[in-house]
């Protein structure tokens, strides 16, 4: 298994108001338009509580369950529509009763070859959904 990490993103509010956003995909209605075709990158085509589908451009859906939550520290979530396993998680820690610090881990069981082909996308990719998580919530949350 491969662990990819994003850098870490500082979010202007608690902890705890930062899992209750993210450990609910129903939320995904609250953020609207801002996260639809972030940078051309995706697009959200449904979501509820527990799951979201994603498009990506040039890759095609990703679905996104989540499995486990461990308040207000972690969330964990498995992929569906892949053609290997990968598993995601995000970790939160409170600064200050005003700032958190976020961070994503991607969790993949790649065969060589593919790891040799998709390793610079993937770094790439989770740091720029941490990015647009940051600046999601930091333009939501304050």
């Amino acid at each position: 298994m491969t662990t990819y990490q994003s850098d870490m993103k500082t979010i202007s509010s608690s902890e705890e108001v930062v899992f209750g956003v993210l450990s609910d995909f129903n939320n995904l209605g609250k953020l609207g338009g801002d996260i639809d075709n972030f940078h051309g990158k995706f697009k959200v085509l449904e979501y509820d509580a527990e799951s979201c589908l994603l498009e990506l451009n040039q890759f095609g859906k990703v679905g996104f369950r989540i499995v486990e939550k461990t308040p207000p520290k972690s969330i964990r979530f498995e992929t569906s529509y892949l053609p290997v396993e990968v598993n995601a998680e995000i970790k939160l820690d409170e600064l200050s009763p005003d700032q958190t610090q976020m961070q994503l881990v991607l969790y993949a069981n790649l065969p060589s070859i593919l790891k040799m082909m998709l390793n610079k996308q993937l770094e790439q990719g989770i740091n720029i959904l941490a990015d647009l998580f940051e600046k999601l919530l930091n333009n939501k949350l304050t």
